[in-house]
């Protein structure tokens, strides 16, 4: 490898880094706003949003700058094309950031409703999982990233109590069927930021091993 592409690789992997720090942050938020009924830190989850399309375009440019220019071979060829993918993921995760933010904010006009306790434990193993992705990027660490895999199952389950639980809200009171569905699209984001986390776990997995593990069951633990 050149030292010109080595340079420019470096200096891609630090934008992209910059990426992860600020959609985590988002998440993180949106987290907290609809937890804490923050309306604040939801309207600064939106703002965000504007500075991630930006710079998400701005790494898939580079990338196939880097690749129409270098045409580089079997590593470098399987980091850049990963860092296309978790770079439209990353997108993907602020999205639903803004997504659950607007949720959060639809929400403290029903301050006397009770969010599910599974809604709230769904956010932490959803933080968690995002976390713990980012950092077996970071680190290329395969152990961290079939647990991230590993821990998708959580959320499911959780996602379906939470499903059950508002149901039965809005069949006790008329009153709760809106906050109900505002609840339940968030749940329903949530799900979705933990498919991407595990997505993103996945990725390390092939950038690091170069093993394709999307259908589960495809490694084990050791």
């Amino acid at each position: 490898m050149s030292k010109h592409l080595q340079r420019e690789l470096d200096e891609l992997r630090h934008e992209l880094l910059a990426l992860f720090g600020i959609v985590e942050q988002m998440i993180a938020k949106a987290f907290r706003a609809l937890r804490d009924r923050r309306t604040d830190l939801a309207r600064e989850v939106i703002g965000s949003d504007e500075d991630v399309d930006a710079r998400e375009v701005r790494i898939e440019e580079e990338c196939l700058k880097l690749l129409a220019l270098h045409q580089p071979v079997a590593s470098d060829l399987r980091w850049l094309t990963m860092v296309i993918k978790i770079n439209s993921d990353l997108e993907r995760m602020a999205d639903l950031a803004c997504n659950i933010a607007e949720r959060a904010e639809a929400l403290n006009l029903y301050p006397m409703f009770p969010i599910p306790n599974d809604l709230q434990a769904m956010v932490r193993e959803a933080s968690t999982m995002v976390r713990h992705a980012l950092d077996a990027f970071v680190d290329t660490d395969v152990k961290l990233a079939k647990q991230v895999i590993q821990a998708d199952d959580s959320v499911d389950d959780l996602n379906r109590r939470v499903i059950a639980e508002l149901q039965e809200l809005m069949k006790a009171a008329p009153e709760n069927v809106e906050p109900a569905l505002h609840c339940f699209s968030a749940a329903r984001h949530l799900e979705r930021v933990a498919d991407l986390a595990e997505n993103l776990a996945e990725d390390v997995i092939f950038m690091v091993d170069g093993q394709i593990v999307r259908h589960h069951g495809a490694f084990s633990e050791g």
